[in-house]
């Protein structure tokens, strides 16, 4: 299953959202994303699906990272896109709730199995630039 997910970054922040108790695997974190529908480009679906979900809009950007997860019943392909809200202010709609996360954060949330390599590398740049400051 191919899927597309949402980097947003905002002040030194990453953008997750926490999926609803009826749906799979509830109220666990995630980047925001979803399913492409058929006919649809990757681009088009993110940018729709983050619509639908977070009640804003984004500019889809270039892919940040392409994560491969074998779940019991299916494998999925995560496309990552760095993306930048450009209009309205992201909210929950069809979420739970968001939550806007330092980098060094993630890897400690109750995240989605196919979402924590990603949380793992976002926390390990952050750790990095941090010690480069100091």
């Amino acid at each position: 299953m191919l899927v597309v997910a949402a980097l947003v970054r905002r002040a030194g922040l990453v953008l997750v959202s926490r999926r609803r108790a009826d749906q799979p695997m509830p109220l666990l974190w995630e980047f925001p994303g979803g399913k492409i529908e058929p006919g649809e480009s990757p681009v088009a679906a993110l940018a729709r699906e983050v619509t639908e979900e977070l009640g804003c809009e984004v500019e889809v950007g270039r892919i940040e990272d392409v994560v491969f997860h074998a779940y019991p019943g299916f494998d999925l392909i995560m496309l990552v896109y760095a993306c930048r809200v450009t209009g309205g202010v992201p909210h929950a709609v069809s979420v739970a709730e968001i939550a806007w996360v330092a980098p060094t954060a993630l890897p400690g949330m109750d995240l989605l199995p196919a979402d924590f390599p990603l949380a793992h590398k976002l926390a390990a740049e952050a750790s990095g630039e941090n010690r480069g400051e100091s």
